[in-house]
């Protein structure tokens, strides 16, 4: 129990990494939780940092997810698990997910941050790309997709995180591919879609209310963060 307990801390620790309020301060000397919507996320630094440091962010938060499921969970170098593994997976890939599950939840409520970090999509993304890249591929372009046609990052983020297990299920009961652990893994994808779709719940507020702000002329910073 001591090495899962472990491996989840410090996949824990990583997600809580604030790539955006460390970049925030470091090159503006504002902390990004002071701006825009208020969200330690990529989104909000595309607003108000310019598109450059909203790439540059999301991609180190993915990376933390990668970190969690591909480096931390290696270190758990007990053979067995400390329950019994009911699910088709095998024992390490049960680690991974626990590993990136922490990694959100980190990113979500980061400890060095008042426990008030982003939304979790780029770290959710960054875990997944491992586990099931043909689903991750089309969530990518769902989001792409709606950002295109609608211009809301959150609303494409959203429609991400709810395509990557309709995905699978379509797959499986219309098209019938053949999916390795569907059954856990359907189950387990929609656990995280929920998760993310429930730490958008300001943004579907305001999508409604028809007060959120749309991702436009981000080639080049706001007046309030020039320097």
């Amino acid at each position: 129990m001591i090495n899962m307990v472990i491996v989840v801390l410090l996949s824990y620790i990583a997600g809580s990494i604030p790539t955006s309020i460390i970049l925030s301060k470091w090159r503006h000397g504002f902390d990004i939780r002071s701006k825009g919507s208020g969200n330690a996320g990529g989104t909000n630094v595309f607003r108000v940092l310019g598109w450059k440091s909203g790439v540059f962010v999301i991609v180190v938060d993915a990376l933390k997810g990668v970190l969690a499921t591909t480096v931390i969970a290696r270190l758990f170098w007990d053979p067995t698990l400390p329950f019994y593994n009911h699910t088709p997976f095998d024992d390490f890939t049960i680690i991974q997910m626990i590993c990136g599950g922490a990694a959100i939840i980190g990113h979500v409520w980061t400890m060095f941050a008042g426990f008030k970090g982003g939304k979790g999509i780029a770290t959710g993304s960054g875990m997944l790309i491992g586990i099931a890249p043909t689903e991750f591929a089309v969530s990518i372009a769902v989001f792409l997709i709606f950002l295109y046609a609608f211009k809301y990052v959150s609303l494409g983020s959203i429609m991400a995180a709810a395509s990557f297990p309709l995905s699978l299920i379509i797959r499986y009961n219309i098209l019938s591919d053949e999916i390795h652990s569907y059954k856990t893994l359907v189950f387990f994808s929609t656990g995280i879609a929920l998760f993310l779709i429930y730490s958008h719940r300001a943004n579907i507020k305001r999508l409604l209310e028809g007060t959120e702000r749309k991702i436009t002329g981000l080639k080049r910073k706001t007046d309030t963060v020039e320097s």
